[in-house]
């Protein structure tokens, strides 16, 4: 299940044998989590990072009364937590939105890592760079984006994200979370979120059903977002 990472990887660039087998034997042992678990809590602390194998998972973090914002989605193939490596505790929540799978990678085997693969270490610190830059998109997606724009935005990133590692239709992709989890990512009451997804559809440019975001019109939801895929640094690149 780790072959979704390393196409992750290999968009951006070449994995020889002796890395990808490094990557491999990271992993210690592979666990299945139910939907709607806190997996890390904000200020644990931690000797292991999560390699989301399959399944959607969340960074969130809540305030006194109850209200969550999430900061950002995680998909299969995604690090969600390579940052605790250096940090050794969050300062959020890291949550499973949906059942996942997860590889349990001990600090002690990136450790090893970094010493004797420098190439991959720069790799994976590419990787938390990447993160922060969707975490700047988002902040400025609360911040100054329309509510329409906002939502726009989120499924255009997904839809490229996910079809990075071959989790995307020509048309959509399964999208698994309800009403109030997206409302959470977009800072938008839930009423709000499903207006919003009303509007987008009475424009012909996306369909909301059975959990799956079909695009009717991309580049129209892509002018709408203003999105431009440039912070996703998709391109192939040496490292």
């Amino acid at each position: 299940m780790i072959s979704v990472h390393l196409k992750k990887l290999r968009r951006r660039t070449e994995i020889s044998s002796d890395e990808e087998r490094a990557i491999r034997n990271a992993v210690a042992e592979t666990r299945k989590v139910p939907a709607d678990q806190i997996l890390i809590r904000s200020g644990q602390e931690l000797n292991s990072s999560m390699l989301l194998l399959d399944g959607w998972m969340a960074r969130s973090k809540d305030l006194a009364g109850g209200e969550r914002q999430v900061t950002q989605l995680h998909v299969a193939g995604d690090f969600p937590d390579l940052h605790g490596f250096t940090l050794k505790r969050l300062d959020h929540d890291l949550v499973t939105l949906t059942h996942c799978t997860i590889g349990v990678v001990p600090h002690e085997r990136l450790q090893a890592i970094t010493e004797r693969y420098p190439r991959l270490a720069r790799l994976y610190w590419f990787s938390t760079n990447v993160d922060a830059a969707i975490t700047r998109e988002l902040a400025l997606s609360l911040g100054q984006r329309s509510a329409l724009s906002r939502m726009a935005h989120l499924f255009c990133e997904l839809y490229t994200r996910l079809d990075t590692v071959g989790l995307a239709h020509h048309d959509g992709f399964a999208f698994p979370l309800t009403q109030r989890e997206l409302s959470e990512c977009l800072g938008l009451t839930v009423v709000h979120a499903n207006r919003t997804i009303q509007e987008l559809r009475r424009r012909g440019l996306v369909e909301l059903e059975n959990r799956h975001l079909t695009i009717l019109d991309r580049r129209g939801l892509q002018g709408v977002a203003e999105f431009d895929p440039a912070y996703l640094y998709l391109d192939r690149m040496p490292f």
